[in-house]
């Protein structure tokens, strides 16, 4: 596996030579800078990648070209965000990009309900359970019709829970939900989150596969004739959050994206957190239907309770069974004489870091030892192989 570290650009707190001492190749960016819709510019790529070869590191994976919402509804400008999407596209093949990851999520990215919960050992991590965000969902935001999302148990256990939150906890919670854009420290507000909502409320499972479909009939053939692999991000949670619709969350939505566009170039992020986070989902069939279709690698662990509740655990020691989809991982490649892009996804807030301003689940000792854990594996089942 190639060996990369997500920078999140000039404004992330976390160097290019901090990232470069912890052994990798390769940096995953975005230009987040751009506004989402407009056209990234050559001039703007050559720029970030001079800066990215001048620390000693290469740029070959974008995360993440983001969609607009408009393509994702398939309403207002949409087909000039389309046609602008197809020019970035040229323009990052130009300047010798190999792989674009995107996500196809309404309106939110990744969403948790804690940050910084505190595990047995003292770090802390990511976190989401359901009761808090049923809490939030229903009593903070206000989501007009919520109520008829939950059952009355549900939303009596939230209603419970609220009143042992304290004012502080309410609005950590709030901001935690809410936080925007990857790259960006600005969170959404609740008017401009139930703006958005109200433009999917005709807009079904069956609706925004349709509009990921129709996109990706436009965009892939430009990515195969540039020599570029799209990447999609499953959903994270992988399951409906706001009543939001989801179409990047089983095997079975896989399938589907890949029988819609069926050309190379239309593939997966293989993300064995977001995946892992659904009971029923089966990482080891998911990578055997999709490998060849698999061209970036988040590795990541999640532990997960019967309540709903799941966390991020050790990059080795989690419900995903690490050591046998790297296993999987390692044969596809040897067979197949390629080396797949991977970066170890999020980590732990060590209390070395915790003074640290980072991004959530991006500070920077505790993806060091997700990384020295996941090329230790490697190493031990290459030889294995040989």
């Amino acid at each position: 596996m190639t060996q990369t570290m997500r920078w999140y650009g000039p404004q992330d707190p976390i160097s290019l030579p901090e990232l470069r001492q912890a052994g990798i190749t390769g940096i995953v960016t975005a230009l987040h800078q751009i506004p989402v819709g407009e056209i990234w510019e050559v001039n703007d790529i050559r720029q970030r990648v001079d800066m990215i070869q001048k620390a000693g590191l290469e740029w070959k994976v974008i995360e993440s070209l983001p969609v607009h919402e408009d393509i994702k509804r398939q309403t207002g400008n949409y087909q000039r965000y389309i046609d602008n999407y197809k020019q970035s596209l040229r323009n990052v093949a130009e300047c010798g990009l190999e792989v674009v990851t995107y996500n196809f999520m309404p309106i939110l990215d990744w969403l948790r309900t804690d940050h910084q919960f505190e595990n047995e050992y003292g770090s802390k991590v990511l976190r989401y359970d359901p009761v808090k965000f049923a809490y939030f969902d229903l009593f903070l935001l206000k989501r007009d019709q919520a109520e008829n999302d939950y059952s009355k148990e549900e939303i009596e256990e939230a209603r419970q829970l609220g009143e042992k939150l304290s004012a502080e906890e309410k609005n950590t919670l709030f901001n935690n939900v809410l936080l925007g854009l990857p790259g960006s420290d600005e969170n959404f507000t609740p008017e401009i989150i139930k703006e958005q909502l109200k433009a999917y409320d005709h807009i079904d499972d069956k609706k925004l596969r349709e509009n990921l479909i129709y996109f990706l009939s436009e965009v892939a053939p430009v990515a195969e004739e540039v020599g570029l692999k799209l990447a999609i991000h499953p959903d994270d949670p992988p399951f409906s959050v706001l009543g939001l619709p989801r179409v990047v969350s089983t095997q079975e939505d896989i399938e589907q994206i890949f029988k819609g566009v069926d050309i190379p170039a239309n593939g997966l992020c293989y993300c064995t957190g977001s995946l892992g986070a659904r009971p029923e989902n089966d990482l080891l069939e998911i990578f055997e239907k999709s490998k060849n279709r698999v061209h970036f690698l988040h590795l990541r662990n999640v532990k997960k309770e019967t309540s709903g509740v799941f966390r991020e655990s050790d990059h080795l020691d989690g419900d995903v069974p690490m050591a046998k989809v790297v296993e999987r991982i390692l044969n596809h490649m040897n067979d197949q004489k390629i080396s797949l892009p991977m970066r170890p996804d999020h980590g732990y807030l060590h209390s070395a870091d915790v003074h640290r301003k980072y991004y959530a689940g991006y500070s920077l000792i505790g993806r060091l030892k997700g990384l020295a854990e996941l090329r230790g594996l490697e190493l031990g089942l290459q030889q294995n192989l040989n």
